[in-house]
């Protein structure tokens, strides 16, 4: 017949009886329930966070899409500046992350926040790109990221009873998400080289590809010594310098004989095979 379990041997009273019997008020069960807040409080925190991470990235994407109107606008301006106020809103939802962080440790819900400071790098890399042609550093980010109590809205809710002083709130943004937020950046700076070429604006392509190589030889000095996302982004950066080589090659070679408002289908059929011979490799 069938083996019996242990448990099979006690009558179903008994059992009934030791569950009844148990104490909710000793030590041990007050440590587990303890143990439960504690857990609970957590893992609502991050999923709190979870939700901030990713309103960062949608606001971060739309940021994005904003700058890429910066060629083709009239007022170049006046997109550059809705995107520092889309840029400072964002900012205000990464001090609501700073908050949620007072007094723990920031790599136990790292997982949760990374995705929004790796959007959040590329929007803001991408307007420092379009204002100065230059890559901004970590340590820019990051002064960016740090936010004085005069805000009363923050001075309220952060505070040292001890002394009575407030905190200053900060965030790091860790080298990781900074590389990975500049590899994802590489993908936009190509399509900011391809929608240059349609305005007739010949100049950007080849200041784009010195600029990618630039990062992308960067990229090779870490190797595969890094961490594994920073080694996989390298493909999509390889992508990426090879698209914009590829258009500066069909300007210099081919510019001349080929109209420019034929010059984007030209750049989007040729991106194409690119991409097509890369998936069959």
């Amino acid at each position: 017949g069938f083996r019996k379990r242990k448990h099979d041997n006690f009558p179903h009273g008994q059992r009934r009886d030791e569950k009844e019997n148990v104490n909710p008020s000793s030590a041990l069960m007050k440590s587990f329930k303890s143990f439960q807040q504690e857990l609970d409080t957590r893992h609502d925190k991050y999923e709190r966070l979870v939700k901030l991470s990713r309103d960062i990235t949608i606001e971060s994407k739309r940021t994005i899409f904003l700058l890429h109107r910066y060629i083709s606008a009239p007022n170049g301006e006046e997109v550059l500046h809705d995107s520092q106020v889309k840029l400072d809103a964002i900012r205000r939802k990464i001090r609501q992350i700073a908050q949620e962080l007072i007094g723990e440790d920031m790599y136990q819900f790292h997982k949760a926040i990374s995705p929004g400071l790796q959007e959040y790098v590329e929007a803001v890399s991408f307007q420092y790109f379009i204002k100065t042609r230059s890559l901004i550093s970590i340590e820019d980010i990051n002064k960016q990221l740090i936010f004085k109590p005069e805000d009363r809205e923050d001075t309220s809710m952060i505070f040292n009873y001890r002394d009575l002083i407030p905190h200053t709130l900060s965030l790091k943004v860790t080298p990781v998400d900074y590389l990975l937020g500049v590899a994802d950046l590489t993908g936009e700076l190509m399509r900011l080289c391809i929608s240059s070429v349609g305005n007739g604006d010949m100049d950007t392509p080849f200041e784009l590809s010195q600029f990618l190589r630039q990062i992308f030889d960067g990229f090779t000095f870490i190797g595969n010594t890094g961490p594994y996302e920073v080694s996989k982004k390298l493909y999509t950066l390889k992508q990426s310098l090879a698209k914009v080589e590829n258009a500066c090659y069909t300007l210099k070679v081919r510019g001349s004989e080929i109209p420019k408002h034929v010059l984007v289908d030209v750049f989007s059929t040729k991106t194409e095979l690119i991409d097509h011979e890369e998936c069959l490799s």
